[in-house]
């Protein structure tokens, strides 16, 4: 370690603790404006014998008890780092007081986060999202029958609650409890993802690498020198690492995070883990996207990228409406010719005055080898007042000029091809 860094170092040591109350939160807003503090620290933790480690641990556990969420992020970017330290120090040689250090250091921030301020055991609840309710993952409607099953069960308020809790408190690591200690902490760590950095994403999927290819023969093509012997590690672990690992691909980290999420999949093959598979194996389904690469940027705002599903209509195309209707060709079976009903453009109720009433139907007739016969106007299907039909019938139907008798003409030129069938198809439409 240079003596530089080791300068910051001590001189972040020593300004905490002459802090007064009052001035914590303004300290953890400067913070983030100290560039150089947080690589040394990185190299202080990763180092196997430090006199810094120890007064390190105990500032970080410091920062995290004061309640401060800023100054409690600052710490939780360092969990990936304190991880891999303590996973490694039995097979490495480290100084068993060192490692002593990080494990007091995790096991403080656990026992806070498992209660509440009042001292009381948290118990954490997680809703199962309903199939039947859309959301930014998915329609119902794409979904089919199943979409069916769900809606009725959330109309009877049926959902599913996964409750995590009450935790343990712990006061030492052993075989038994420390990947459930260590999963704890992750979910921790994944909840603040969007303040995490990127030298943060960067360690996460290293240490995701690491814990998953070492003792295996993967270990070999990423060329890894350090432990070769082999990690135990658990299911839910896994999942753990494979959701800080998407955001780390959402946000910059696309190379790390692409080997990373194959060495999670690579060891959860191994091990059989279905969790691990389902959620990897999804993720890497995801991320097909040439999007990815092209929008990930290490500047831009912190995200998760999903492919949604498009919005399906609302309303049929197919839908019968009053509109469809009026153009639809109703055809019987076994009749020798049909009758259309459609609109007759430029045309208005003469009833109305000024005539922009409702539209008229017309009716054509389509006989059976295919000629139609449709009359121009359509008021002679409006019934004419029995003085005026008596009128007409007088008037001869070849001499008269008015244009009532040429409607009560093709009225009954039309109802006697209905009737009869048949009819000369050629003379009907020279004529009309």
């Amino acid at each position: 370690m240079l003596a530089m860094d080791q300068g910051v170092v001590e001189e972040w040591l020593s300004e905490f603790k002459t802090l007064p109350d009052s001035a914590v939160s303004s300290y953890a807003a400067s913070l983030k404006d100290k560039g150089s503090l947080i690589p040394a620290i990185y190299k202080v933790i990763r180092e196997n014998y430090s006199d810094l480690l120890e007064p390190v641990c105990h500032q970080l556990f410091e920062f995290y008890r004061s309640g401060e969420p800023r100054l409690q992020r600052f710490v939780l970017q360092f969990l990936p780092e304190l991880l891999w330290s303590l996973l490694l120090a039995p097979s490495a040689a480290r100084d068993p007081h060192t490692s002593g250090c990080i494990e007091a250091l995790l096991l403080g921030i656990y026992n806070l986060e498992i209660v509440d301020k009042d001292g009381q055991s948290k118990v954490l609840s997680f809703t199962v999202p309903s199939l039947s309710k859309p959301s930014v993952y998915h329609e119902p409607s794409t979904i089919g029958s199943l979409a069916l099953t769900e809606g009725a069960l959330a109309n009877h308020g049926l959902s599913r609650v996964v409750y995590s809790g009450p935790h343990l408190q712990r006061e030492t690591f052993t075989a038994q409890n420390r990947f459930e200690v260590l999963t704890f902490l992750l979910l921790c760590y994944n909840a603040a993802l969007s303040y995490m950095t990127s030298s943060s994403l960067q360690s996460l999927c290293q240490l995701s690498s690491r814990v998953c290819i070492c003792g295996y023969p993967r270990q070999q093509l990423r060329r890894y020198k350090g432990i070769s012997s082999r990690l135990t590690v658990t299911s839910e672990f896994l999942v753990q690492l494979i959701t800080g690992i998407h955001y780390a691909l959402c946000n910059g980290e696309v190379d790390l995070g692409t080997k990373a999420l194959d060495d999670v999949l690579y060891r959860a093959q191994l091990e059989l883990f279905p969790e691990a598979l389902l959620v990897g194996n999804a993720i890497k389904s995801s991320q097909q996207c040439a999007a990815l690469k092209s929008s990930a940027s290490k500047e831009g705002a912190r995200s998760i990228q999903v492919e949604i599903t498009p919005t399906s209509s609302r309303i049929s195309r197919n839908a019968v409406t009053s509109l469809s209707i009026r153009g639809h060709r109703w055809k019987r079976h076994g009749e020798p010719h049909a009758v259309t009903l459609s609109h007759w453009p430029g045309h208005s109720d003469p009833a109305t005055p000024g005539g922009q009433g409702s539209s008229v139907p017309e009716i054509s007739v389509t006989m059976p080898n295919g000629d139609s016969l449709r009359p121009r106007d359509p008021r002679p299907l409006i019934q004419p007042e029995p003085e005026l039909l008596g009128s007409a019938s007088e008037v001869s139907p070849t001499h008269d000029p008015g244009p009532r008798g040429q409607e009560v003409r093709r009225q009954k030129s039309v109802r006697r091809l209905v009737e009869e069938g048949s009819g000369p198809c050629t003379a009907g439409r020279a004529q009309y």
